[in-house]
Order: structure tokens, then C-alpha cells, then sequence
């Protein structure tokens, strides 16, 4: 079955790509790779949480705020490549998760981003991934969730 096949069916419909906040766009294909910038967990322009996880922001919240970063990353492959049938597999995932020093709970959280990517992708889903506790992220969000996708062509 094909990744929009598997998104119809979940009812998964990938969001509009989210604008820049600064001088970056939000994915570059080179060869046959895509690396998206880093994805804020945001919904029309808002972001689902703010603060870090483990204060201000449960796990399941962030777990949530995560499986939104790697949505709106997609959104930014599909735009780079047309379809998300082109991707081939994926590659990397980079998570970012603002937390106290005391929390090590950083990979619970970023299976958000790579539960999804598995239910889109079936086995092109697994991927490497590094999940990584931060003091702050941009605008005050919880997780930031990067990508790389191999495509086709």
C-alpha cells in the first residue's frame, strides 16, 4: 500500500507547510535525499504547547506536539518532491525535546514523530534516530523534529 494510501485511510491529512521563521526554507532536496529544517509542533500558525517537557508540558502532550513536527516535516518533503510516494525510506530522525536536566524521558516523547512515520511508511519508516533534551527551543516550543528522506528520481 502506498504512504497516501496508508494516510487516507488513517484519516491523515498533512497540513499546509509551515512559513520560516527566519532565513531558511523548509526543505532542500540534494541527490536523491530531503532534509527538512527542524519542524515546530504548529497548528495554523499556533503552536499546540509551549514550555519544556516535564514542567509545563506532560509526556503525552509533547508526544502529540511530536507526532505534529514530524506531520508538518512531511508536509515539507511533499513540497519539495510532489508526493509522498516518492519517498523511498526514511532515513534520519533528529528530535529535539526542552526539558530540565533532570528529565531523560527524550525518547519516550520523539516516538510521537516515529510512531507516525511508521504508520505512513510501513518498514521505509524505520529509521535512525537521535533524541535530544535542550534548555529552550524556538518560540517557546516543547520538541522540534528534523528529517531525512530518500526519494526516487
Amino acid at each position: 500500500m502506498s504512504a497516501t494510501a496508508r494516510m487516507a485511510a488513517l484519516g491523515i491529512e498533512l497540513p499546509d507547510v509551515a512559513a520560516p521563521l527566519a532565513s531558511y526554507v523548509p526543505a532542500v532536496r540534494t541527490g536523491s535525499f530531503v532534509y527538512t529544517s527542524g519542524q515546530l509542533p504548529l497548528v495554523d500558525g499556533e503552536l499546540l504547547a509551549t514550555g519544556r517537557v516535564g514542567v509545563e508540558v506532560d509526556e503525552q502532550t509533547a508526544l502529540a506536539c511530536a507526532r505534529r513536527c514530524a506531520l508538518n516535516a512531511l508536509a515539507a518533503v511533499e513540497a519539495e518532491v510532489g508526493d509522498l510516494d516518492r519517498v523511498r525510506r526514511v532515513v534520519k530522525v533528529t528530535g529535539f525535546v526542552a526539558s530540565p536536566p533532570e528529565f531523560t524521558g527524550q525518547p519516550r516523547v520523539l516516538n510521537g514523530a516515529s510512531d507516525l512515520l511508521g504508520e505512513i511508511f510501513a518498514d521505509a519508516g524505520r529509521h535512525a534516530r537521535s533524541a535530544v533534551g535542550v534548555s529552550a527551543l524556538p518560540l517557546g516550543a516543547p520538541v522540534e523534529v528534523e528529517l531525512v528522506v530518500e526519494v526516487d528520481g
